[in-house]
């Protein structure tokens, strides 16, 4: 079976970043914890898909992805100085969740969920960076095609669920296991 739209697909890879000698093992996916995914949903990266359609269960591949294919260029507009006060529970700061580089997730005024990483925190203000871990980075995948099999409905109607589900993989929210990154 191929990978294609709806199709339930698992890989193993190793995902470095940077530049030739520069290059930095990121993450590691293997057969005993591999990306599961369902194809054409969204959950991953267009560009990530691309590289992936057609394959078989076998098939190696090994491709790059640069930034403007992966998750843009770092945007120094992206990090915002927020007023202390909004990370107050109950009139008290959580100090165990409040410290340079927590990443937390946040809500915009439109209520889009985003995920920002601490950058420093001082008496008033909290410095975060809402920019992908991964902008400005070229990602380097190399990897293998464990399994491609039909996606069960429940499996398509869990990515529509109220609780996000699909989190997984490269998406636009992330790297890792699933429900790391997710926005």
């Amino acid at each position: 079976m191929k990978i294609e739209t709806n199709k339930y697909v698992i890989l193993s890879y190793d995902l470095h970043v940077g530049e030739d000698e520069e290059r930095e093992l990121m993450e590691s996916a293997t057969k005993e914890t591999p990306l599961e995914f369902i194809f054409g949903t969204n959950s991953m990266l267009q560009s990530f898909e691309e590289q992936l359609e057609g394959k078989e269960p076998g098939d190696n591949f090994k491709f790059t992805l640069t930034s403007d294919e992966a998750y843009g260029e770092f945007d120094e507009e992206k990090i915002l100085e927020l007023p202390k006060n909004i990370f107050e529970v109950d009139g008290e700061i959580d100090n165990e969740m409040l410290f340079e580089g927590n990443t937390i997730p946040m809500m915009d005024t439109e209520g889009n969920r985003l995920m920002g990483s601490i950058v420093e925190v001082n008496d008033d203000v909290v410095s975060m960076d809402f920019n992908h871990p991964l902008s400005g980075e070229t990602l380097h995948f190399e990897g293998n095609v464990i399994d491609v099999r039909d996606a069960t409905p429940e499996e398509i109607a869990s990515l529509f669920a109220e609780d996000g589900g699909g989190c997984s993989g490269c998406s636009d929210d992330g790297c890792g296991d699933r429900g790391q990154g997710c926005n």
